[in-house]
């Protein structure tokens, strides 16, 4: 019983490392460099599945961070360089509670004022931002975490950085368009 025992635990332990080293990235090409997203499908499964299914859409593809705020995060994953917003898929349900936080370099989902209303649009912590996390949100409901930066935090520190005004009836758009040129699945490896 101990042999079997031990045959079970290290079919399991070998499991787990090869789901490890197949976890998914997301490598966003954009006009100011590489930015490579390590994505949780643990803590977010819907919303992980929702990115990846627009990665491989390829929704991402040409669109622009539309909304900087240097001291707080970019947005990106819904409008063109025209201001022009794409056409997106149903929403999905909110997965703001899984443990995850708003820290520098995480992802998370955009929403409107209705928790179950994230699409494609998705943003990247510049700081620390835990007043976003449902805990400490005020309506209770916060923004779901789906993944972190894992290399390429230079590039969202450059973007954070850029000129922003109004466009279009928005603020604190990029002057001069950051491009998410194209984005592609990686496995780690």
């Amino acid at each position: 019983m101990m042999i079997k025992t031990r045959w079970v635990i290290a079919l399991l332990l070998t499991a787990l490392a090869s789901h490890a080293a197949m976890a998914q990235k997301v490598k966003l090409a954009t006009s100011m460099g590489d930015i490579v997203i390590q994505l949780d499908p643990d803590k977010a499964p819907k919303t992980v599945a929702n990115f990846v299914q627009y990665v491989k859409d390829g929704h991402y593809d040409g669109l622009v961070f539309h909304r900087v705020i240097g001291g707080f995060m970019i947005q990106g994953g819904g409008y063109d360089a025209d201001m022009k917003e794409k056409p997106t898929r149903a929403s999905i349900p909110l997965e703001s509670r899984n443990g995850l936080s708003n820290q520098r370099g995480t992802v998370a989902m955009a929403r409107t004022n209705v928790p179950d209303s994230a699409s494609s649009q998705f943003f990247i912590n510049v700081v620390d931002n835990p007043r976003l996390d449902a805990a400490n949100a005020p309506d209770g409901n916060g923004y779901a975490v789906f993944g972190k930066v894992v290399s390429g935090m230079d590039v969202v520190d450059k973007i954070r950085e850029v000129p922003v005004g109004n466009t279009a009836g928005h603020q604190n758009v990029p002057q001069q368009p950051v491009v998410i040129r194209k984005a592609t699945l990686e496995s780690s490896k």
